[in-house]
Order: C-alpha cells, then structure tokens, then sequence
C-alpha cells in the first residue's frame, strides 16, 4: 500500500512545505523530531494520497496537523473535513491544534499528544 504514501509527484510540495514551515510547526516539531515522544518517529509535510498533513507518525498511523487562522474559514473547514474522511478510510487517526495552542502552552500540547497516544494506542 505503499503507494498512497509520498508519492513522487508530490516530492516537490513537500519540500516547498519544509522549507516554509509556520513558526507553530517548527516549535511542534522541536518536539516531535528524534523520536522525543515515546520512541516514535514523526515525519513532517508528509503526503497521503493527494493530501499532505503536518506530521505522521506511520508506525502507529497517527497524522498530527497544526492549524491557523485559515482554517477557520468555511472553505477551509471544509476541505479539512474532506482530508479528515480520506485519512479515517485508511484507519489513520487524526489530531488536531491551533497555532495559539503551541504558542500559549506547548508543554500542554506535547503532553495531551502523550495521553491521545497513549489512550488511542494502548502504549
């Protein structure tokens, strides 16, 4: 099933993706890299399909995306919908945060990703 993931056509916009990352992201990130959070590798601009999300992590098939002031836009919503559906038909599970709960308490973030981990996971 390899084939729904990363998929050549999309290497371009994932590396435009990385080179451009939102400051929430690239603190998020600080978090995620290196296998900080119970020993699991996180991949960031990851694409899915024609989707890219802001992390995965393909060992337990879990998508993190960190969302800004766009997102709260009809349009927007509902495409995020739309992406939320085509990853729950692959059992991939989907969290998501605001920018400004990054910014306001990442320490709280990094932790409520622990405990949906360790809850959705059993690890």
């Amino acid at each position: 099933m390899t084939e729904v993931y990363n998929k050549k056509k999309m290497t371009k916009t994932r590396q435009a993706l990385r080179r451009n990352m939102p400051k929430a992201e690239i603190i998020l990130w600080s978090y995620l890299k290196g296998k900080q959070i119970l020993g699991l590798k996180f991949r960031r601009q990851y694409s899915i399909n024609k989707d890219t999300v802001d992390f995965y992590c393909p060992s337990i098939k879990l998508a993190i995306e960190v969302d800004g002031d766009s997102h709260m836009y009809n349009k927007q919503q509902e495409k995020d919908l739309q992406k939320e559906g085509n990853l729950k038909k692959l059992n991939i599970k989907l969290i998501r945060y605001l920018n400004t709960d990054i910014y306001d308490n990442i320490e709280g973030v990094v932790e409520d990703i622990h405990k949906q981990i360790e809850i959705i996971y059993d690890i």
